[in-house]
């Protein structure tokens, strides 16, 4: 059941749009920034960009935080959203079942289809950042007189290239579970409604909520629970020595989400009179 989802995924044209989408926004920025040289200055336009001009290295960094507050979020709830509602509205769920699919089995699939997805889209903007920062910003004034081409971390310690590396595919990592908890949420609404717009807008709303609570003090009880309080502890990943805590605490939040998301989906879905 798995395979026949991850197949069917990788042959959904919608999906092949919403990697190319994802990877050319970052794109676009870094042509913008080659081409007429004016970076934001430091602590103003997002995270990175400021540096990416001297390294390119640093473009990886740089293109997930532009497309992590809104592009990011809507791509997930898109696919995450017709996930089951997809398939009541074209008439197939209930052909699904009729096989001997246990619906445990089959939420199971959708939601490996889904962390598939959120995996490859970090990963794609990722590769996508560094092919286009290396292109047009180099290595940095280091690699141009022969050095091993470090980078200079937030904390102001020098990264070589290796480690900058591994830090990068944590932050891939990190990004993507947070990903992930927003498709296990999106899974949930799939599996309320028949309509994939009204599960994806489900999804975008809690992010609009979450980000609309965040500064308010009086939601400061909750805030540290908000799905995407901790999307940015990515940032921490930086830093040397790393600040593990912000980390971990924002790993845990989100692995929560998909635990509570998927569990209120298999309740919902195991005793849902399918029809459709």
């Amino acid at each position: 059941m798995t395979g026949v989802e991850l197949s069917l995924l990788l042959r959904r044209r919608r999906v092949w749009l919403c990697w190319a989408l994802l990877c050319a926004l970052p794109a676009l920025v870094a042509v913008l920034l080659a081409v007429t040289g004016l970076a934001p200055p430091p602590g103003r336009g997002g995270a990175f960009l400021s540096a990416v001009v001297s390294n390119g290295q640093l473009f990886p960094a740089a293109a997930l935080a532009l497309v992590l507050p809104v592009f990011l979020p809507i791509t997930v709830a898109i696919v995450a959203g017709d996930a089951v509602a997809g398939e009541a509205s074209a008439g197939t769920l209930r052909y699904l079942l009729v096989r001997p699919v246990g619906r445990l089995r089959l939420l199971l699939a959708k939601l490996v289809s889904i962390m598939v997805f959120v995996l490859l889209a970090v990963l794609f903007v990722t590769v996508t950042g560094y092919v286009v920062g290396v292109a047009l910003f180099g290595f940095g004034p280091d690699a141009e007189l022969g050095g091993a081409g470090g980078v200079t971390s937030l904390s102001g310690a020098v990264l070589s290239p290796v480690d900058l590396l591994g830090r990068t595919a944590l932050v891939v990592g990190y990004l993507a579970l947070c990903m992930l908890a927003l498709g296990a949420v999106g899974l949930f609404f799939s599996t309320l409604t028949d309509s994939p717009l009204a599960a994806a807008l489900g999804v975008l709303a809690l992010v609009v909520a979450s980000a609309a609570l965040q500064p308010l003090d009086a939601a400061g009880v909750i805030e540290p629970y908000l799905p995407t309080a901790h999307w940015l502890a990515w940032i921490d990943l930086y830093r040397d020595p790393i600040l593990w805590p912000s980390v971990r605490e924002g790993a845990a939040v989100q692995a929560g989400y998909v635990l509570v998301a998927f569990g209120a989906a298999w309740a919902n879905f195991a005793t849902k009179d399918v029809t459709s």
